[in-house]
């Protein structure tokens, strides 16, 4: 008798172990077009600005180098926070990655006259 009520004991606590069903991941929220674009345009500026400036400042010439990537970490980061295979949680960091990379962009376009550009 008490082998059957240790089975049973057994068989309820492994039944109140059961894992629990997570809710699904709610999607990441979309950035609108014109987020994406002006998001775009600031690095695409910057780029254009710093580079610029470079022609006549010899010491910006690196960050006129170094800087042709930010508008290309920008497109790729949209792309994987777009992209059907990507995981909502991937899709917000992704969507995080380009506002930190715009913000980088505008900082930098501000700091451009305290390196003597016009």
């Amino acid at each position: 008798m008490t082998r059957a009520a240790l089975i049973v004991a057994l068989l309820v606590a492994a039944a109140g172990c059961k894992k629990k069903e997570e809710a699904p991941p709610k999607p990441a929220q979309p950035m609108s077009a014109a987020e994406i674009q002006r998001n775009t345009d600031a690095c695409t500026q910057y780029v254009t600005a710093v580079c610029a400036c470079a022609e006549k400042v010899a010491t910006v010439a690196d960050q006129c180098k170094l800087a042709h990537a930010l508008p290309e970490a920008v497109q790729i980061s949209l792309a994987t926070a777009q992209s059907p295979d990507s995981k909502p949680d991937i899709a917000a960091q992704a969507y995080a990655a380009v506002r930190k990379t715009a913000k980088e962009c505008i900082e930098q376009t501000a700091k451009l006259p305290s390196l003597g550009c016009p």
